[in-house]
């Protein structure tokens, strides 16, 4: 490149940072990286790297960035790589450390925004794999609205144990097992040991998956390339290729704003439903609805759950894992079901310049594969996520149902002020058939960050009490958490929620058809109670913890760290 340059319509974003003699400093910074003048003069794409060592989801993402490089290269473009964070949910359950999970969804969007805008890129493709890796790019991505995919690391294989697929939920629920005496620590040993076998996200349609298969039916990544799994070869073909297909996406200006629209946010809600998904989801796409502006209210997903069937038998709540789905034709077939069925908005277009209809069309069905069914015989009428209200929560809560838990429930409150409180109860058998598990002072504010729970409901599932205990946090689950647990109740402990002004042995009663969790208390309690409550102090005075603790608003809001 000259003092002058060369504008093209691919790279006229960049020539800001590039081109023209007063751009000198900046071109000499770059070639002291071995960047030539005609690398200088092609589009600049980012990669979006949440690449970590700690864990396995992310772990293999310096491969497939390596040939997404490839693949902007083939197509005439310059990439430029940078890392953001990740926070692996499995090694950190049950920890102060799963604290930073939902703080991370934060950091990522914020760090992306932050590169992206300060170097005027092109394009930009987004590499994500753990669970807030996956929103908290695409919120990034939203925000430059600079053209820009988002591309799915992958699901792990399953492990195998005793001729059965286990995944890591598999590890936790063997925990409260061993716990109760129910199994070996050797037994537990060679569970864990074989459970993660290699890289990829965790296998069932936990988080991960579920936001997976969420951002592929929003259209913010490529139909067919999220669904191969981790370790596949045609992960490799998928990453090549969706380096090519950012270049296409610059010609065409085809932005996240043309992508993420009032439908496909509507779309990707049907999608979690319609296989079981994660209540975190509920969680992220009222995050992502909030970044591209677009109102999207907790009744609103209720209703979009209760009128879409539960037609996907993946694990927590059914049989099979991620890598079964694709095999069984992944989520290009779940499409193609409800499109047939007149769920999907098929008009809302794809960072590939198709339909999600016109990607749908050409889905493969294996034969005789049971994972995900027909329209005229789904695993229950409506879809897994239900939103809850009642005294107990004036502004929601969130419960996952598979079809096989029962819908009410009423037995004393055993309350807990930390997760940690909690979990040591259930390992020193204090919890008994019939009780109700609170855990407060987990919400956005309180914990901070919201911290999941799976290491609580596996270790109750692994006891044999899921299906005589109920739980009810204003912190969240795990996509691996199964049976009557409802999260991410709202206005949470810490801002003066009601759950805070549970005492132990209070009543309380649950029944989901009818969508209320209510405590029986009269109004003069009530008024008692809040009278002597007092906010706690606040478990961090400095540092990002506070930080997003003073920023954050309710889960049902997102958790999200911005106002509209």
């Amino acid at each position: 490149m000259t003092g002058n340059g060369t504008t093209t319509q691919l790279n006229a974003r960049s020539r800001v940072l590039l081109e023209g003699a007063n751009r000198a400093g900046a071109r000499s910074m770059f070639k002291a990286i071995g960047l030539t003048d005609d690398d200088l003069n092609k589009p600049i794409i980012a990669i979006a790297n949440t690449w970590i060592e700690i864990g396995p989801c992310n772990w293999h993402l310096r491969r497939l960035a390596a040939k997404v490089r490839e693949g902007i290269k083939a197509a005439g473009g310059t990439p430029l790589e940078f890392n953001t964070v990740s926070i692996s949910d499995g090694i950190t359950m049950g920890t102060e450390g799963m604290k930073a999970s939902l703080i991370s969804r934060e950091v990522i969007a914020d760090s992306i925004e932050l590169i992206v805008r300060a170097n005027a890129f092109d394009g930009v493709i987004a590499l994500n794999a753990c669970d807030k890796t996956i929103p908290g790019t695409v919120m990034g991505l939203i925000r430059c609205d600079i053209p820009a995919l988002a591309l799915y690391g992958g699901s792990i294989a399953p492990g195998s144990y005793n001729g059965k697929d286990v995944t890591i939920q598999d590890v936790y629920e063997a925990i409260g097992a061993y716990t109760k005496g129910k199994i070996s620590l050797e037994e537990l040993h060679a569970i864990e040991s074989v459970a993660c076998p290699g890289p990829g996200a965790c296998g069932g349609q936990f988080t991960a998956n579920t936001m997976a298969t969420a951002i592929e039916i929003l259209g913010m990544c490529p139909m067919r390339f999220a669904g191969v799994p981790a370790m596949d070869s045609a992960k490799d073909d998928a990453a090549y290729r969706a380096g090519q297909l950012i270049m296409e996406l610059i010609a065409a200006d085809r932005r996240p704003s043309h992508v993420v629209t009032r439908q496909s946010i509507e779309n990707a809600v049907r999608s979690i439903a319609a296989t079981g998904g994660s209540t975190n989801g509920v969680l992220h796409m009222l995050a992502i609805a909030r970044e591209a502006g677009i109102a999207l209210s907790l009744e609103e997903i209720h209703h979009l759950s209760e009128s879409t069937p539960l037609l996907c038998d993946l694990k927590p709540g059914g049989r099979f894992v991620a890598t079964d789905m694709t095999r069984a034709g992944g989520i290009p077939l779940l499409a193609k079901r409800l499109l047939e069925g007149g769920y999907l908005h098929g008009e809302c277009l794809t960072v590939t310049g198709k339909t999600i209809a016109e990607e749908a069309a050409n889905a493969q069905e294996t034969p005789n594969q049971e994972v995900i069914r027909p329209l005229s015989n789904p695993i229950k009428a409506t879809g897994g996520l239900v939103i809850l209200r009642g005294n107990l929560a004036p502004d929601g809560a969130v419960v996952k149902l598979f079809g096989y838990e029962r819908l009410t429930h009423r037995g004393p409150a055993r309350v807990f002020n930390s997760e940690a409180e909690a979990l040591q109860a259930v390992y020193n058998n204090q919890i008994v058939a019939g009780d109700v598990v609170v855990i407060r002072y987990e919400g956005p504010v309180g914990g901070p960050g919201m911290q999941e729970m799976l290491a609580v409901t596996a270790a109750i599932a692994g006891a044999d009490l899921g299906g005589s205990v109920a739980l009810l946090t204003d912190g969240r689950f795990s996509g691996a958490t199964r049976g009557l647990m409802l999260g991410h109740v709202s206005p949470e402990a810490a801002l003066g929620g009601p759950i805070g002004l549970l005492r132990e042995g209070d009543i309380i009663s649950i029944d989901v058809e009818a969508r209320q969790v209510n405590v029986e208390l009269s109004e003069a309690d009530w008024a008692e109670r809040r009278a002597a409550w007092q906010a706690p102090e606040p478990r961090y005075k400095q540092g990002v913890f506070a930080k997003y603790a003073r920023l954050v608003q309710s889960a049902a809001e997102g958790a999200v760290t911005l106002s509209l």
